[in-house]
């Protein structure tokens, strides 16, 4: 059984646990570093990303995060997951995780009460996949090797670099667990090729 940690700081952990278990994978709420070593790969939900930020912080996850994230472990940043996983984000000096080669702009669709659906077109998921956006970032720039998988209004709001995965939006918010299940087959494709 492939089990997906999400990590359990802030943010909508308990719906993406549901999306997890929706796609056949055991769902683990990380709550202490220690925990990291028991999953296969791991969700970094949305929530506020300066506020995840303080709480990695005061918690001591970031170097267990970094660690994880050079382990050959699958990553999915959701909204502000993404801001954790880019190695740049638009007015600050200093990436947080910093490991996928994005810039991203926080806060880029407007404020929560401008918060909104869209159909997106994702590669290799879904055509007619419902995104809810709530104060979303958006990646502005991507890296050479990193693939985009949609975009909404020009902009980029979904791309994956090798096992690293990112979205502006929240998928785990509707009925539709097609990206989670995207995201649990890279940790299975990755664990039969660490084999």
């Amino acid at each position: 059984m492939i089990k997906v940690g999400v990590l359990g700081l802030q943010g909508a952990v308990r719906e993406h646990v549901i999306s997890v278990e929706a796609c056949g994978a055991e769902a683990v709420v990380i709550k202490r570093k220690e925990q990291l070593d028991e999953v296969d790969g791991l969700i970094l939900p949305g929530g506020e990303s300066t506020t995840m930020r303080r709480l990695i912080d005061k918690y001591d996850f970031m170097d267990s995060l970094k660690e994880f994230a050079q382990s050959g472990k699958p990553m999915f940043g959701t909204c502000a997951g993404l801001i954790l996983l880019a190695t740049n984000i638009i007015g600050y000096d200093e990436p947080h995780i910093g490991v996928m080669d994005v810039q991203v702009e926080r806060n880029s669709f407007g404020r929560q009460r401008e918060s909104f659906e869209a159909d997106l077109d994702i590669a290799g998921v879904a055509e007619d996949f419902a995104a809810v956006f709530i104060r979303a970032p958006h990646i502005v720039e991507a890296g050479e090797n990193v693939e985009i998988l949609a975009k909404h209004n020009g902009r980029i709001v979904a791309a994956r670099e090798g096992r690293f995965l990112g979205c502006s939006f929240h998928p785990e918010l509707t009925d539709d667990h097609r990206l989670t299940g995207y995201f649990v087959e890279m940790i299975k494709e990755s664990k039969q090729l660490a084999i």
